[in-house]
């Protein structure tokens, strides 16, 4: 039996410059993110006969891999090479659904399985591998419209600045101190959301407005050297910044309850935030001064608020006999 645990993120800056059609005709694309204590497990282990069987918010027991309903767990499966006598049981720390909530829930799975399942074949792998392989079975094979900064984050770890240039991935590590921690809160927005068709109209959008993703890279530039120097107030001005030019990449970024939901954190005390993910729905991230997170809390008390710790670590093993 294998157990694979790897960690969901959340992303802070320069989201949208991941996609290959941005950084691959500039220098570079780049994000800050960093990996969260929520977690998806998968358990991988032989079976007595030649079935396969899958277990998550639904059920399947079949022949052959291409009888595979689940899209991601099917292309682990033929990349891997496995192809039959498995059983594989998905399991996450939030609420499983086909919907997102903006913390790289798919990646992290895709991470997760692709490291359980070369760990069962004894087959050694380091994160880049991990990293490039979730990006090949999410956007060729499956053909989602995304960018790659959530593959390599979740199977790294912990708090980074990514660097995506035309051949290569760079990674800078940077130091998640408590004074930042304790500024930032999550809350649920009661809305999970199909980010196909918004990261469809991103994607389209890229190559004709590159000046949006300048400024957003611009701004995740400026925020690298305030992290660098721990001036963290200058933070969450930078994000309602952000955030304001997110919601230029896609008609459903944003809608009337989070604008008011929004609104109503700056008018108690918030200094900015964003909706984490492809945004319509899911986490609302905010950067609340503590002498006024009481007040946020209070104004926001019909959302839950989501209490969370930094994770250091990316995918790993946790359990193997």
């Amino acid at each position: 039996m294998i157990v694979s645990k790897t960690p969901l993120r959340a992303s802070l800056f320069g989201g949208g410059t991941d996609f290959k059609k941005y950084f691959e005709n500039r220098k570079f694309g780049s994000v800050i993110s960093t990996t969260l204590d929520m977690y998806v497990y998968i358990i991988v282990s032989k079976r007595f006969d030649d079935k396969i069987r899958i277990t998550y918010n639904g059920n399947e027991i079949v022949d052959s891999v291409d009888e595979i309903k689940h899209n991601i767990i099917r292309e682990a499966l033929k990349l891997t090479k496995i192809e039959k006598g498995i059983e594989i049981v998905y399991l996450a720390s939030l609420p499983m659904t086909n919907l997102g909530i903006g913390l790289a829930s798919s990646s992290a799975l895709t991470v997760g399985i692709l490291n359980a399942l070369h760990t069962y074949k004894n087959e050694k792998v380091t994160k880049e591998q991990l990293a490039k392989e979730a990006c090949e079975i999410e956007i060729n094979r499956i053909g989602q419209q995304i960018g790659i900064q959530d593959q390599y984050a979740v199977s790294y770890g912990g708090f980074n600045c990514f660097y995506f240039k035309k051949d290569k991935v760079e990674i800078k590590k940077l130091k998640f101190s408590e004074k930042l921690k304790n500024k930032l809160m999550l809350f649920y927005t009661g809305d999970t959301r199909d980010s196909k068709e918004i990261f469809k109209e991103q994607n389209q959008k890229t190559e004709n407005n590159k000046e949006i993703f300048d400024k957003i890279l611009d701004i995740e530039q400026e925020a690298l050297k305030y992290l660098e120097e721990e001036n963290y107030e200058k933070i969450g001005y930078l994000l309602d910044e952000a955030w304001k030019i997110k919601k230029q990449f896609a008609k459903k970024v944003s809608n009337e309850k989070i604008d008011k939901m929004y609104e109503t954190a700056l008018q108690n005390g918030a200094l900015g935030g964003k909706i984490l993910g492809a945004g319509g729905g899911g986490i609302l991230l905010l950067y609340v001064p503590e002498k006024n997170q009481e007040k946020v809390k209070e104004a926001l008390k019909e959302y839950k608020q989501i209490e969370f710790k930094t994770e250091d670590n990316g995918s790993q093993i946790v359990y193997q006999d």
